[in-house]
């Protein structure tokens, strides 16, 4: 970065994370938002349930396979550049989408549309990275927290709300559509509000090796697991076992870079001497595959169970998503004090809220339901707010800026990961218990939260062990764009 720039002093950087963070959430919206278009999808376009089936694991798949390149490239060609670029392919992939004609063109576009959504998200925390110091910086991965977690669960009722807007059988064409207007604005915003960072000193030499040896360990990864619902997991089990060839061939590869004095896709100086990077990794991987693979199990079971419309399902969760979206704001404004403390706190009431809703499922009358499980679940939204945002903070905290791109995807890329693995997980024990003898959906409900609260806890654990090695609390350091350790 050249030397007359001065990180965290730029006038627009609060008003530029504002527009960034509106890009990223509708991208992270259209995760989830999808699934409830999916009886209109079917009926629209007379498709199958097998073939819609790709319509929402589509985006996700390609999404976490672009992360970590399209973190790569904001680091070598400019993030502004990279994010204004993505976006405008983001807005136009919705366009084909929502006016696709056939299930075949929707998937495409779908796949493409995740695609530049991956090549979008990592600038986020790249730019926080180069606009922000300090504890400015806590504070701005805290809004980055509640976009995040505000997202995950604002799609279902978002989505319910367009369906019902526009009807059957073509409000699903909405669902995507949506985003041409808003994607436009956020663009013109970006374009005279995001500062243009002047370029740093690195190689434009991109790692194609290390983009596609890792591009295909993820996909052997990801491929079967957001199949699982289409029986994935039976027909495509043999892609796990060349993971890890796969994973040994990048890390090989990847030493060879930088033996060669060339830059990798992913510097594994990151995890081995980057303070906080690997133990933070590892907790919001972990954390994110019990969280996020609840949202499945609620909207089948409000629906399928009880009987709820897409809106009413997703209503009955809003307490959640609210509780995140303050408690990940404020949690940013404290992490410099707190550290990994709040991590701690805030898994150990994800655990308590979640085995809450869990008990009182089995024992609540169906009737009385929702509003028995108001609280449980605030308390929980307001204990995921506070993971998502400290442990993002904390886990970044001493990355390079020239860097920061690829950390942000990697970390995504983790996240992305767990939240299908724990989908998959979570959907089967929740199936598994509704078919058994006996079993029903409000028992199949209890027991796949409780292997959440399992995973949270697992999370909790590593946390713990993170505190007790370093305090959990690592110094937001401003390191010079190539102050990593020499040698591989």
């Amino acid at each position: 970065m050249s030397a007359g720039y001065a990180p965290g002093a730029d006038p627009r950087r609060w008003r530029a994370l504002v527009v960034t963070l509106a890009g990223g959430f509708m991208i992270l919206l259209d995760v989830s938002i999808v699934t409830v278009a999916v009886p209109s999808i079917q009926e629209g376009l007379g498709a199958s349930a097998s073939g819609v089936q790709w319509v929402v694991s589509g985006y996700p798949l390609t999404f976490g396979l672009a992360l970590v390149a399209g973190g790569r490239l904001g680091d070598a060609f400019g993030r502004r550049r990279m994010y204004l670029v993505a976006l405008s392919g983001f807005v136009l992939t919705s366009v084909l989408a929502g006016l696709a004609p056939s299930l075949v063109l929707l998937v495409i576009a779908r796949l493409l549309q995740g695609l530049v959504a991956g090549l979008v998200t990592p600038q986020n925390g790249g730019l926080i990275q180069d606009l922000f110091r300090g504890a400015e910086r806590g504070r701005a991965f805290g809004l980055l927290g509640a976009t995040i977690g505000l997202s995950t669960a604002a799609g279902p009722v978002i989505g319910g709300v367009i369906i019902a807007a526009f009807g059957e059988p073509d409000g699903w064409r909405w669902v995507f559509l949506v985003n041409l207007p808003i994607g436009v604005l956020t663009l013109v915003l970006a374009w005279f509000l995001v500062p243009p960072i002047p370029a740093r000193e690195v190689s434009a030499d991109i790692d194609i090796g290390g983009i596609v040896l890792l591009g295909l360990a993820v996909l052997c990864v990801l491929f079967p697991v957001v199949q699982s619902e289409a029986g994935g997991l039976a027909r495509f089990w043999w892609l796990f076992p060349p993971v890890v060839p796969l994973g040994y061939a990048f890390l090989r590869w990847e030493r060879r870079r930088v033996a060669g004095e060339r830059v990798p896709l992913v510097d594994m100086r990151l995890f081995t001497a980057t303070p906080g990077y690997s133990p933070g990794a590892m907790i919001g991987t972990v954390y994110f595959c019990g969280f996020a693979g609840i949202w499945l199990v609620f909207a089948v079971f409000f629906q399928a169970g009880l009987g709820f419309s897409p809106l009413e399902s997703g209503l009955s969760v809003t307490s959640f998503a609210l509780g995140s979206a303050v408690s990940a704001w404020l949690a940013g404004r404290i992490v410099d004090r707190w550290g990994r403390w709040l991590t701690i706190a805030g898994l150990t009431m994800v655990a308590v809220g979640l085995g809450a809703v869990a008990v009182v499922t089995m024992l609540v009358d169906p009737g009385h339901l929702v509003a028995a499980i108001t609280f449980p679940m605030l308390v929980a939204g307001i204990g995921g707010g506070a993971v998502i945002s400290p442990n993002t903070t904390i886990t970044l905290s001493c990355v390079p800026t020239g860097m920061a791109g690829v950390a942000s995807g990697v970390l995504q890329t983790g996240q992305r990961i767990g939240t299908a693995v724990g989908t998959a997980l979570l959907a089967a024990v929740f199936y598994a218990v509704v078919g058994a003898p006996g079993g029903g959906y409000r028992a199949g409900l209890a027991v796949a939260l409780f292997a959440a609260v399992a995973l949270v806890l697992f999370a909790l654990v590593l946390a713990v062990a993170d505190l007790r090695r370093n305090r959990g609390r690592y110094e937001v350091k401003d390191l010079p764009e190539h102050s990593m350790p020499a040698g591989p």
